[in-house]
């Protein structure tokens, strides 16, 4: 929206209405067209700010500098107190529905803590490639909505996340950073691999109390919109990984963790519900095989209670399954498609898991030429 026309409206909406905040998109833009501004770009304007019910949003901090006369409505660029703008980010989005997913483990658990509305922050732990980012994802896509990921590294901070000052055309402007945006529109916050994180996440402490916060840098207070919520996934449950298995895991303040309402920890799928992953992508990929994805499940199964048992270091996740099938679909032969994807792991493990799956599957065997 050209930043005129947000000047020009704003202006309007305090001066005929300077006590009320909260407004229906048709108000809004019936204003503009007797303005002779973009109907569109009105309505993009109103539903944009947080919703405070069904077709009603609150446009207060849109509103506040001209009821404080600190924005003049020309045609200019608008300035914020110390000549800073605001702009927002657009990371949110109701994700699509992903056609080869099977609910399995917490799903139904996960749904029904979205669907019921409410702030309740929830703290998804499990080993890597088990469906746990996917889980939330297609929860969000099943049930419309709106859904905003935030990837955690060491790196992460207060800019990443709450937002921070950026040149823009020679301006100095604010960029809401995801978590204000999600707040903002009542979506649903994922928090991935928050256990990768430093302790400057601890600038989310107020956030996860589902309470107002106000961002330092301009001012602002930002209420939740009905609906907002926060989900975490991890590796591990906050403690750090004491087997060394994810190195990168930090340990959380006990604090933090105290935010969250539940954890909840998510498997690997039953035997059953992985064949029905594997045929799924089997048939996206063009490359149906039931007996190989039948052999892929029994050998996974076979090297997961080993490593349970501490037999071997590594683990073959669904997620890595997923990969074989793909690449099995691209060169037409399971042993290369197996080798290339565990290739990662060191060759003493390569070769044993190679090793394993020959005793899975009669008609393979090591030697095998491609």
């Amino acid at each position: 929206m050209e930043n005129y026309i947000m000047i020009k409206l704003a202006n309007e909406l305090s001066n005929r209405f300077p006590d009320r905040n909260e407004f229906a998109p048709r108000t809004v833009v019936a204003v503009a067209k007797e303005l002779g501004l973009n109907e569109r770009s009105a309505y993009l304007f109103t539903t944009d700010q947080p919703k405070v019910r069904y077709g009603v949003y609150n446009l207060e901090a849109q509103l506040l500098p001209f009821r404080n006369n600190q924005v003049e409505a020309t045609s200019e660029t608008p300035k914020m107190s110390g000549g800073v703008q605001s702009v927002v980010n657009d990371e949110v989005f109701v994700p699509d529905a992903d056609p080869t997913y099977v609910p399995w483990g917490h799903f139904k658990d996960i749904e029904s803590i979205i669907r019921a509305n409410i702030f309740y922050p929830t703290y998804v732990a499990g080993l890597s490639g088990n469906g746990k980012t996917l889980m939330i994802e297609q929860a969000c896509a099943r049930l419309g909505r709106e859904y905003v990921r935030v990837q955690i590294t060491p790196e992460t901070d207060e800019d990443d996340l709450i937002g921070g000052f950026r040149l823009i055309n020679g301006e100095t402007v604010f960029n809401k950073g995801p978590v204000i945006k999600a707040m903002e529109r009542g979506a649903i916050l994922l928090i991935d691999e928050i256990d990768r994180g430093s302790n400057k996440i601890m600038c989310l402490q107020g956030v996860m109390e589902g309470k107002p916060v106000l961002i330092k840098k301009t001012g602002q207070m930002v209420r939740p919109a009905p609906g907002f919520n926060i989900f975490a996934t991890a590796n591990t449950k906050g403690q750090g990984s004491d087997d060394g298995k994810f190195i990168a895991a930090t340990i959380i303040d006990e604090a933090f963790l105290e935010r969250f309402t539940i954890t909840v920890e998510q498997p690997y799928p039953t035997l059953s519900t992985e064949r029905k992953i594997l045929m799924k992508h089997m048939e996206k990929f063009g490359k149906v095989d039931k007996l190989f994805a039948e052999n892929l499940v029994a050998w996974s199964e076979t090297i997961r209670k080993t490593y349970a048992d501490g037999g071997v270091d590594e683990v073959i996740s669904t997620r890595r399954l997923c990969h074989i099938v793909q690449t099995y679909s691209i060169f037409d032969n399971k042993m290369k498609a197996i080798e290339l994807c565990i290739s990662r792991f060191d060759t003493d493990t390569k070769e044993a898991f190679l090793d394993l799956y020959t005793k899975v599957d009669s008609e393979v065997t090591t030697d095998e030429q491609y």
